[in-house]
């Protein structure tokens, strides 16, 4: 999805969702960046306009049809952000097209998710029947609103996407490799339980290039109401690459 398409847009910023929800969670992001700035949201199968496509429960297949399907997209400078699982999908696509020899993101921005390489410490839930596997998530991310919980039929449209994004997660083992040779920043919020301040720091080990940690106040879903303050800093971090050096990126 392209919410903002830009002509004249000197950058593409794809965006990735979290586990269970859609591209609509940026849908007001191309209001809060610069018209050099092309916001381009990702939808993955199983929800929304794509509701009747079956989810990925493996997140190797799906970096593989992302790299199939936004390749052709890659042209001209482009930047990733991906929040929670959809930093997992960001990281592991930029290495996808660095392992094909495609273009690579000019930066790699990750929020609301542990470096790889630190330890999960909580068991897996993908398995669980509705009632306990709902009230979990709520435990763990508080992130299935009350009007939704209280709606069985809404409830039961969002469970299989959900269900096949925590499967993808739970089961993916992280492959060895050497480090991406591009800048990362890793943003968190500062009261969030799945991703505690001190486990951002270790994504410095992905990369050979540039890296930051900015901590935001808030828990797991902070990205909403520091809408203005983040984009403030992803406007900040994208700035060197927001220059129209070889034109635009459309003829």
């Amino acid at each position: 999805q392209w919410p903002m398409a830009r002509r004249d847009a000197a950058l593409r910023l794809f965006c990735f969702h979290p586990a269970g929800v859609s591209a609509a969670v940026y849908r007001q992001w191309g209001f809060g960046l610069p018209l050099t700035v092309e916001v381009a949201a990702v939808q993955l199968p199983g929800r929304a306009n794509r509701l009747k496509e079956p989810p990925f429960a493996n997140i190797p297949s799906l970096v593989d049809a992302l790299v199939s399907n936004l390749a052709p997209h890659f042209e001209g400078r482009f930047a990733f952000f991906g929040h929670s699982m959809g930093a997992v999908l960001a990281h592991e696509l930029a290495h996808a097209l660095r392992d094909r020899g495609l273009p690579l993101p000019s930066h790699l921005i990750v929020s609301g998710r542990r470096a790889p390489t630190a330890p999960n410490p909580f068991p897996p839930l993908s398995h669980l029947p509705d009632d306990v596997f709902v009230t979990e998530i709520n435990r763990r991310y508080g992130g299935i609103a009350p009007e939704i919980l209280q709606h069985q039929d809404v409830l039961d449209l969002l469970l299989p996407c959900l269900r096949a994004d925590i499967a993808a997660l739970e089961s993916f083992v992280l492959p060895v490799r050497p480090p991406l040779d591009i800048p990362i920043a890793a943003f968190g919020g500062d009261d969030d339980g799945q991703t505690p301040v001190k486990d951002l720091e270790p994504w410095r080990l992905e990369t050979t290039a540039g890296f930051g940690v900015r901590v935001f106040p808030g828990g797991h879903f902070y990205l909403d109401p520091l809408r203005e303050k983040i984009l403030a800093e992803v406007q900040a971090i994208l700035r060197p690459y927001m220059t129209f050096a070889g034109g635009s990126l459309r003829p």
